[in-house]
C-alpha cells in the first residue's frame, strides 16, 4: 500500500495538485492526456473529448443515440442533396470573436484537408453560406449520414486560426505530432478554456465566462485533467480522495470500487472494437489469407474477454456490434487451435515465422495484457512475436508509420454506423480521399470498397444493411484483421460528482453539464 500511495503522490505532485477539491473545482484522472489541442490533428477519443470541452459541435449525440442541437439550432432537408442548418446567434469564441457561418465553412474546409478527417467529409461537396447564421451542406449525391457527420464539425475561430505566426508559419497548419499554432493554442466556443497545459502532466480548464449555453446545469468552474497510466493507481487516487473522477475503471477494479463508501461506479455497454491489424506490406506470410485465417483461429477471444477483461467485454467476430446495421449474427469468433495449425501447414508455414507487434499500454482497457496474451497464443502455431508496447503519446506516431507486422487499434464509430469502421480500417488506403487512413494492414479489396461506397449513398435502410452485412462477411472470410472484443465502458467518481447524466457510449463525457454538489 505504501508503494501505491507513493505512485499517487508522485503523479499528483508532478501535476502540482492539492489533495482537496471544492464543489466546483474537480480533478479527473484519465489513463492518458490529449496529444494535441488541435481538434483536427488526430481522429481519436482523446481528441473528441477535448473538443467537447473547449469547442462545441453543430449537432451532438444524446445518451440514447439521438441528435440534439448545439451550435446548429435547427435543420431541415431542402432536397435529396441539401440540408440547411440554422446557426445559433450570439455565440462568442474564447477570443471574443463572434461565431458566424464563415467559421463553419472555414472549419469544414480545414477538416477536408485533414489526413484523419477528410474521409468522413468526402460526401460533402460544398458548404454554402445563405446568410451569417444559415449554411447549406450539399452532398455529392444522396447521403444518409449528414447529421452523423455534423457531430464531427466543431467550428473553429477562423480569425484566430488564420494568418501567420511571428515565425512566419501558417496558423491553420495541420501536422501530425508536430508543434504548430493550432496544436498549442485554442479558441473555441465550448464551456471550458484551456488555462494551462503540461504535456504528460496535466491540463487545466477554467469555465468560459461568456459560454452561450446559459441553461446548462453545469457548475464546475475549474477542471484539471491528470494522466495516471496505471489502472490500480488511478483507482487508489479516487478511493483516497486525491481525485474526484477516473476513467477508465479496469474490470479488475470494479468490485473494489463498488464496495467503496462514497464512490459511484457507472458502466455502459460499449461499441469500440479492439483489433489487431495484419500488415501485408511488411510481413510476406500475411499476404496469404490462410495465414491470416490461422492467426484468427489461434486467438482465443473468449479467453481474453473472460480472463483478462473479467467478462467486461463482448467477444467479437466482426467489426459491427449488435444493433448496428451491418452486424451479421452468423459471424462468430472462431477459436480452433487445430484448425489454425492445419491452415499454417497448408500455406507452407508449418514451421512458423517471426513477426513484430506493437500495442499501446495506456490507451485501451488492459491493452498491454491483451497484446501479451495474443503473442503467447500465436506461439502455439509457431509464430514468434517481437512485441513492443508504449504509452499512447509515443504509440500513435509509431502506428502511423505502418511498420510493424501486427498493430493494435480500437475503433468506435462516432457516426454510430457500420460503414465508418470499414472506411477507416479496411478500405483501400487512399491519401487523396482519406479512405483507409488507419488501414495499416494494407488490406485491399475493390469489391469491399464498392459496397461501402454504394452503401453510403443508399437511403433505403434494408438495402443498406444488406450491403454492409456483405462487407462484414467478406472481411471475415478473408481474415482482413483479427477482431478481439467490443470494449465496455466504466467510469467512477465521488458520489457528490453526478456523472451518470453526462457519460455516454461515445466515451466523451459532457463535462460542461457536470453538476457537483456539496459533500
Amino acid at each position: 500500500m505504501k508503494t501505491m500511495k507513493s505512485k499517487i503522490a508522485i503523479a499528483l505532485m508532478a501535476a502540482g495538485l492539492s489533495f482537496a477539491a471544492s464543489a466546483a473545482d474537480i480533478t479527473v484522472a484519465y489513463d492518458a492526456d490529449p496529444v494535441s489541442l488541435d481538434p483536427h490533428e488526430q481522429l481519436s477519443g482523446g481528441t473528441l473529448q477535448l473538443s467537447h470541452m473547449v469547442f462545441d459541435p453543430l449537432v451532438r449525440w444524446t445518451q440514447d443515440l439521438q441528435f440534439e442541437p448545439r451550435l446548429a439550432s435547427s435543420w431541415e432537408r431542402i432536397d435529396d442533396k441539401t440540408v440547411r442548418f440554422k446557426l445559433r446567434e450570439g455565440v462568442k469564441f474564447h477570443s471574443g470573436n463572434d461565431f458566424t457561418a464563415d467559421d463553419v465553412i472555414w472549419t469544414v474546409e480545414r477538416l477536408q484537408s485533414s489526413p484523419d478527417f477528410k474521409g468522413i467529409f468526402t460526401p460533402i461537396a460544398e458548404v454554402q453560406k445563405v446568410d451569417d447564421y444559415t449554411v447549406d451542406f450539399i452532398t455529392d449525391g444522396p447521403y444518409p449520414l449528414v447529421l452523423q457527420t455534423m457531430t464531427y464539425v466543431f467550428p473553429m475561430d477562423a480569425d484566430f486560426y488564420s494568418g501567420k505566426t511571428d515565425a512566419g508559419a501558417d496558423k491553420s497548419q495541420i501536422q501530425k505530432s508536430g508543434s504548430t499554432f493550432a496544436s498549442t493554442n485554442v479558441s473555441g466556443t465550448g464551456p471550458f478554456v484551456v488555462s494551462s497545459r503540461e504535456q504528460g502532466v496535466k491540463v487545466e480548464f477554467d469555465r468560459f465566462g461568456n459560454y452561450w449555453d446559459k441553461e446548462s446545469p453545469g457548475n464546475v468552474d475549474k477542471l484539471t485533467l491528470v494522466p495516471i497510466k496505471e489502472d490500480a493507481t488511478r483507482v487508489a487516487a479516487l478511493l483516497s480522495g486525491d481525485v474526484d473522477m477516473i476513467a477508465p475503471v479496469s474490470p479488475n477494479d470494479h468490485k473494489r470500487v463498488e464496495k467503496a463508501k462514497g464512490i459511484d461506479l457507472v458502466t455502459l455497454p460499449g461499441t469500440r472494437i479492439i483489433t489487431f491489424q495484419l500488415n501485408q506490406n511488411v510481413s510476406e506470410p500475411l499476404r496469404d489469407p490462410r495465414v491470416r485465417q490461422a492467426i484468427a483461429y489461434a486467438v482465443n477471444n473468449e479467453g481474453i474477454a473472460q480472463k483478462i477483461m473479467k467478462g467486461f467485454a463482448t467477444t467479437a467476430g466482426q467489426q459491427s456490434p449488435a444493433g448496428y446495421v451491418g452486424h451479421n449474427p452468423d459471424l462468430k469468433p472462431r477459436y480452433d487451435l487445430k484448425k489454425a495449425k492445419s491452415l499454417m501447414e497448408e500455406a507452407g508455414y508449418g514451421d512458423g515465422f517471426t513477426i513484430t507487434m506493437i500495442a499501446p499500454n495506456n490507451r485501451y482497457v488492459n491493452d498491454e495484457k491483451i497484446a501479451q496474451a495474443v503473442a503467447a497464443m500465436l506461439s502455439k502455431i509457431d509464430i514468434k512475436v517481437d512485441l513492443q508496447t508504449m504509452p499512447k503519446a509515443q504509440y500513435w506516431p509509431e502506428f502511423d508509420k505502418c511498420e510493424a507486422g501486427m498493430q493494435m487499434i480500437g475503433w468506435h464509430s462516432d457516426t454510430e454506423d457500420s460503414a465508418n469502421f470499414t472506411e477507416f480500417l479496411t478500405m483501400t488506403r487512399n491519401a487523396d480521399t482519406g479512405k483507409g487512413q488507419y488501414n495499416c494492414g494494407h488490406y485491399s479489396n475493390s469489391e469491399v470498397d464498392k459496397l461501402v461506397e454504394a452503401a453510403n449513398v443508399e437511403t433505403d435502410p434494408t438495402k443498406r444493411a444488406e450491403m454492409l452485412k456483405a462487407v462484414e462477411t467478406t472481411l471475415y472470410n478473408e481474415a482482413a484483421f483479427v477482431p478481439l472484443h467490443w470494449q465496455n465502458l466504466a467510469w467512477a467518481a465521488k458520489s457528490n460528482v453526478d456523472i451518470q447524466p453526462i457519460v455516454n457510449a461515445m466515451n466523451f463525457p459532457y463535462f460542461g453539464e457536470l453538476v457537483v454538489s456539496e459533500k
